[in-house]
């Protein structure tokens, strides 16, 4: 299905982002780390263990060599070495993320989770960026979509059992509510799968995240219709260890203090975790059960 996707666009595309990124970090000089007094508690010695589904350019995908790419990985990666662990990835569909991190598959989640109280209640949440939802139709957007009340009649894709699905039922169930007509809600393993729906026809639209909406814009084949949707909800990793989660938070606010989050996450142009509301100006995890 990836291949569908590979044209001279995605080439220049992916190019340049791995020398934004390059550019970024090769010449900043590697930070001093200090290793953690006593051993994390990680499922496998020495690793810090995180699924990933590596379905959402340009923040986790899988290159032509298929090799993990994107800004979740670097992220990872860097927390990993600050805490003295190799990092190891289990490439798993959204789905199967959360059940498996409380069966101790991974020791964490590092997917983009979005943040939600319901989800604060079983694991300890770590947010660190701001995530924005669009709309993005076919090329020109011959439908003139210009929000979710254009979606009325139409049949919209979304990646399953995501954040993304749960706002579009509720938009969804509102406007009905209101007199339109119900949308024809239509979801996918993947967002690499949704996009392919698109591109031939079988939906309308595709409710996804900003960032992924910008990057399909550029190859040449859609258009985003609606940005900044639902604007301010964080995204975040997951653990269910609290000493995990002091540890991983401890290593992304030495990141902050030394330069290296800003960096990175400007590089993929992501917006940081100070835009959200509730920044109390240092990182930390969330757990209300």
């Amino acid at each position: 299905m990836k291949r569908c996707f590979e044209n001279r666009a995605y080439t220049r595309f992916t190019v340049a982002l791995g020398m934004l990124a390059f550019v970024a970090f090769a010449t900043q000089a590697q930070a001093a780390i200090k290793c953690p007094a006593s051993p994390l508690p990680v499922i496998e010695a020495g690793y810090l263990t995180m699924s990933i589904n590596p379905t959402i350019p340009p923040k986790q995908f899988i290159d032509k060599k298929g090799n993990l790419q994107g800004l979740h990985v670097d992220l990872g990666n860097e927390i990993a070495r600050r805490l003295c662990l190799k990092h190891k990835y289990a490439r798993v569909q959204f789905e199967v993320q959360i059940p498996g991190l409380q069966n101790k598959r991974w020791d964490m989640i590092n997917t983009g989770l979005y943040f939600t109280e319901k989800r604060s209640k079983i694991m300890q949440l770590m947010p660190f960026s701001v995530n924005a939802l669009a709309l993005i139709a076919a090329q020109g957007n011959p439908l003139g979509i210009k929000g979710p009340k254009d979606l009325a009649g139409h049949k919209v894709g979304v990646e399953i059992a995501g954040f993304e699905e749960k706002k579009l039922r509720k938009m969804n169930d509102e406007q009905v509510k209101a007199g339109l007509k119900t949308m024809d809600i239509r979801v996918f393993n993947t967002y690499g799968e949704t996009f392919l729906a698109l591109g031939a026809g079988q939906v309308d639209a595709v409710f996804a995240g900003d960032a992924i909406g910008t990057y399909y814009q550029q190859q040449g084949k859609f258009t985003k219709a609606a940005t900044g949707l639902l604007p301010g909800t964080p995204g975040t990793m997951a653990t269910v260890n609290i000493t995990l989660a002091k540890a991983v938070t401890a290593a992304m606010q030495a990141m902050y203090e030394d330069g290296t989050y800003a960096k990175m996450m400007d590089a993929y142009g992501t917006t940081k975790l100070d835009a959200w509301k509730q920044w109390k100006g240092k990182f930390q995890y969330h757990f209300n059960p």
